[in-house]
């Protein structure tokens, strides 16, 4: 699929890897809309990126906001891509250092953030998508973000990694279900990347994080992120399928 004059959503697109796929779009003509969190730079982002870049404050979980962002990128070109990268951390033990229950509320709002959002961007993108006519054979493409956490979920992360894990879940799923509508729905798994929330650690434990990936040993960069999200509206065979893209690590118990 072309990306040269489609619109596209990237969620999270303010910072990290959301900021450089609306880049990387916006490189190959795409007119990119931003939906990110009233409190980001989404505002101040989209406008340095230039005048085929807007930017619509949003929460994932909240349908109307969320409908305001597609209804806003339609308006733009024909709606064929969205690259869902927004997402939160937040640590939760089964049972704490004093020995209580886990926290049940902070899963249930990390749980939220990842996984129900997800599943709010998944189906109201691909409602809007289907609304446009074919392009090439098909109405559009798209690429959902998981974790290596889904598959080698550090201790602490149990909120995170049930969520990512659903991610990968529900990609073949969406994948078939969409197939009839011609559109398509892929998941990136990353491993260890230099975000705005990675540069909040020490440069020691950067190194060590570094040291981990097998190769290349370093971390990832947001551009190599973008560069697949790419790849995967661009290419038609790629769908269903969610990709590692981690430098081959295996994340260790903690």
């Amino acid at each position: 699929m072309n990306i040269r004059g489609m619109a596209a959503v990237v969620t999270g697109g303010a910072s990290g890897l959301g900021r450089a796929t609306a880049e990387k779009l916006l490189a190959q003509g795409a007119k990119v809309v931003i939906a990110d969190l009233p409190s980001s730079d989404g505002e101040a982002v989209a406008r340095a990126l230039g005048a085929d870049c807007a930017f619509v404050p949003a929460d994932v979980t909240d349908e109307a906001q969320m409908l305001q962002v597609f209804k806003t990128a339609s308006a733009l070109a024909p709606l064929r891509a969205t690259v869902h990268c927004a997402g939160r951390g937040g640590p939760v033990r089964v049972v704490d250092k004093d020995g209580e229950p886990g926290s049940l509320e902070q899963y249930e709002a990390v749980v939220r953030v990842n996984l129900i959002g997800t599943f709010n961007v998944l189906r109201l993108a691909a409602a809007e998508m289907a609304r446009h006519d074919e392009a090439d054979g098909e109405r559009g493409a798209i690429v959902l973000t998981s974790s290596v956490a889904a598959y080698e979920g550090q201790i602490g992360q149990i909120p995170y990694a049930s969520a990512k894990a659903g991610i990968v879940g529900m990609t073949i799923v969406a994948a078939r279900d969409l197939a009839s509508r011609k559109i398509r729905v892929c998941t990136i798994a990353p491993g260890i990347f230099d975000t705005p929330i990675l540069a909040r650690v020490s440069a020691q434990v950067r190194e060590g994080l570094a040291a981990a990936v097998p190769h290349p040993s370093r971390l990832g960069q947001p551009a190599e992120f973008a560069l697949l999200a790419a790849h995967i509206i661009e290419n038609p065979m790629l769908n269903g399928e969610t990709i590692r893209l981690d430098g081959a690590i295996r994340m260790p118990p903690r």
